[in-house]
């Protein structure tokens, strides 16, 4: 309770603008690169999104019945019970998350969700096909692909997007980069919502190639760009970028390891015998007087 509250205090009196984070007069309060630290926490909600987990999500009895040609009822059922496996699969992740790292469930994710999105487009080319034989076999296929697409989500980007951002910035800035974290991914979540329906309507099978896209930039960028935080204190994190990382942080192994590094422990070591070495000629000091 008592660290909590100190969190809360050390907050409220070291809090900056928005501002001073946009002018870069932030750096005394909130450590160094705030600016690209705001802008990883945004992407990691923006990816979210941009996985089609809400063409899916929303639309998902749309999807069937005009996308795979299956009656009404039995687009709501299996929509049912999709919710019901993705559920499950979401228990996966969440218990394991400090286990992997946020790094290789995002990839993993993104990756499974690509491979998802790959077959499902080609299959649902081919159920428009009319004048192709085995439409209701390859329709009976995609659905099986959808409902694998929320096993990769479920487990991979479920709940790392709404975590990174509230660990990539710094103590003074944590609830305002959660804030526009929080605030991209409605953004994007609208734009998505809005889009899909008339997507499916006018672009059919192609409008499925968008996700497949996007889902393989999700690849690279998460591998190049975002720093593991899993295992790091918001100290270990500030210490990190007052070191001016490099922007490809593929190239430094302790940036993207799942291992907490050797020196943030080392430092911890050393600021606890700092104080208990403090402590030690504090209680002596008494002890003199007293004598």
């Amino acid at each position: 309770m008592s660290e909590i509250q100190y969190s809360v205090e050390y907050e409220r009196a070291n809090s900056v603008s928005f501002s001073d984070i946009l002018r870069g007069r932030a750096h005394e309060k909130s450590g160094t690169k705030t600016v690209r630290r705001l802008i990883l926490g945004m992407g990691a909600q923006a990816m979210q999104q941009f996985t089609g987990i809400n063409v899916t999500s929303y639309y998902l009895p749309t999807v069937l019945t005009k996308s795979v040609g299956l009656s009404e009822t039995l687009a709501r059922l299996l929509t049912a019970c999709n919710s019901v496996q993705y559920l499950c699969f979401s228990m996966i992740g969440i218990p394991n998350v400090e286990r992997w790292g946020r790094r290789m469930l995002m990839i993993f994710g993104a990756t499974g969700m690509c491979f998802c999105y790959i077959f499902i487009t080609a299959l649902i080319r081919y159920n428009e096909m009319p004048e192709y034989p085995h439409r209701h076999e390859v329709a009976s296929a995609s659905v099986a692909f959808f409902f694998l697409y929320y096993v990769f989500f479920g487990i991979g980007m479920q709940g790392v997007p709404w975590l990174y951002p509230t660990e990539i910035n710094s103590l003074t800035m944590r609830t305002k980069g959660a804030a526009l974290g929080a605030a991209t991914n409605w953004i994007f979540n609208f734009m998505v919502v809005e889009i899909t329906p008339i997507g499916i309507q006018n672009l059919g099978w192609r409008f499925y190639i968008i996700w497949i896209v996007l889902n393989a930039v999700m690849v690279p960028t998460v591998y190049l760009f975002y720093p593991e935080t899993v295992g790091r204190t918001l100290e270990d994190i500030d210490d990190y970028y007052r070191g001016n990382p490099p922007l490809l942080v593929c190239l430094d192994k302790e940036a993207i390891s799942s291992k907490r590094p050797e020196k943030y422990q080392a430092r911890d070591d050393h600021i606890m015998h700092a104080k208990e070495s403090e402590t030690a000629q504090h209680l002596e000091s008494v002890e003199d007087i007293e004598a």
